[in-house]
């Protein structure tokens, strides 16, 4: 016959249950691969303020290098910027305000032909599309006048936040958030202030660590810096007074 297993002894009507093992404590979850570790000196207020000092003594009185004699112009011109030099703008500009001086004019212009007066600057035939449909807008639903408003000034085609405040700022002197274009996301990077490559996401963490009064003219000082000092490919460390506030990778001394 063959032998039956014993069977568990009952407690109190029920089967005995082996005691469980201690759970060991979890161990802490590693960072992922790859992930980055905000350094403190970054934003520390006080670094942060010498280099806004720095950037006084350098640039205390600039402002958008785009030509212009209204908040319309320069809506316009910042369009055009978009993959092209300030000075290629400026240059286009000269005779674009003249043929076509208002709202109205750029609105119901012939396509074709403002494609051919904005060649020069690149992506003309989006830039049309962007500045025509701004115009249009801005003569049917805002009486020829550019939006003093953020959420206005993004209803318009081929605006985004950095036109938006660009407009704001520099037009207007309403600040509301920091340009951030190519020189801005370089340098912001290069003197650690924000470790993000979106540029919605860069102006976020420097509208934590910059004052809001200082928004407007730091945007400028930085697009100066970056044209001037500290370039893309091969910066002028030894030229920038920042240097001794600089850890940047690629600095050059």
């Amino acid at each position: 016959m063959k032998k039956q297993k014993a069977k568990p002894k009952k407690i109190a009507g029920r089967s005995a249950k082996k005691p469980k093992a201690p759970s060991s404590p979890r161990k802490a979850k590693a960072p992922r691969a790859g992930s980055v570790i905000p350094k403190a000196a970054g934003t520390n207020p006080q670094r942060v303020h010498a280099i806004l000092q720095k950037l006084d003594e350098a640039y205390p009185a600039v402002t958008c290098a785009l030509e212009h004699h209204n908040a319309f112009q320069l809506l316009i011109s910042t369009i055009l910027s978009a993959q092209c030099t300030d000075e290629r703008v400026n240059q286009v500009t000269k005779t674009l305000f003249v043929k076509y001086p208002s709202p109205k004019d750029f609105a119901y212009a012939n396509p074709a032909e403002l494609e051919r007066d904005i060649r020069p600057t690149g992506f003309f035939r989006n830039k049309t599309k962007s500045i025509m449909g701004a115009s249009k807008k801005i003569v049917q639903e805002f009486a020829g006048e550019v939006p003093r408003t953020m959420e206005e000034l993004l209803m318009l085609p081929g605006v985004a936040r950095k036109t938006a405040n660009v407009v704001l700022g520099t037009a207007y002197g309403i600040a509301v958030g920091v340009v951030v274009d190519t020189h801005v996301t370089r340098l912001s990077n290069r003197l650690d202030l924000s470790r993000n490559t979106d540029p919605k996401k860069i102006e976020q963490d420097l509208m934590q660590v910059i004052p809001q009064n200082k928004w407007i003219l730091f945007s400028h000082q930085l697009i100066w810096h970056g044209r001037k000092v500290c370039q893309a490919r091969k910066p002028k460390c030894a030229e920038c007074n920042l240097e001794t506030l600089c850890y940047a990778k690629d600095k050059t001394v």
